[in-house]
């Protein structure tokens, strides 16, 4: 019985130690969050345009291109670092944007926009949060890969860096676009 007691604190440990290591091992992503959504169509939504005030729905998600729904707002710090990154997206990608400000005055939003420039084709807004909320939202910036039959390829939490652009983002849409 000593044994036990002399050795249960050693096993223990190591135990401990082989999880902690295993949480911390490069190949994971700590910050990868799953989605429901992927492989699903998009929720339906019906938001006003920031510009129009029209109401948009979900359906200029499906017309057989591939698009990106970027959630945002002016009060977001991370928003504007990945904003640049959105420009030359849309530019050299040739893809199609949708910016969706989430839980941001319309106005506030505009002026953010016109400030730092607007790299989205389409920009929406949901003042109560609820389209964010049905897409699993819970903080921005979030950006989603949408094919071009309106099914999530992909979803990002966090801001877009250099690098999740250039190894995640380009090549799931390229190989989208063919």
């Amino acid at each position: 019985m000593r044994r036990f007691f002399f050795f249960a604190p050693i096993v223990l440990f190591i135990v401990l130690l082989a999880a902690m290591l295993w949480g911390l091992n490069s190949e994971r992503d700590p910050g990868a969050l799953p989605s429901t959504l992927i492989g699903k169509p998009t929720p339906e939504f019906s938001l006003p345009d920031l510009h129009t005030e029209e109401t948009v729905g979900s359906s200029i998600l499906t017309d057989g291109k591939p698009k990106i729904v970027n959630f945002f707002a002016s009060w977001c710090i991370p928003c504007l670092a990945e904003h640049p990154l959105l420009f030359g997206l849309a530019k050299e990608q040739e893809i199609q944007i949708v910016g969706i400000a989430w839980k941001n005055k319309p106005d506030e939003a505009k002026a953010w926009l016109e400030k730092h420039g607007n790299p989205y084709r389409t920009t929406l807004y949901d003042l109560p949060g609820r389209t964010g909320i049905d897409w699993g939202v819970y903080g921005i910036p979030e950006t989603f890969i949408i094919d071009g039959k309106g099914k999530v390829a992909l979803r990002h939490a966090g801001p877009i860096t250099p690098d999740i652009l250039s190894k995640k983002l380009i090549p799931l849409l390229e190989g989208l676009q063919q």
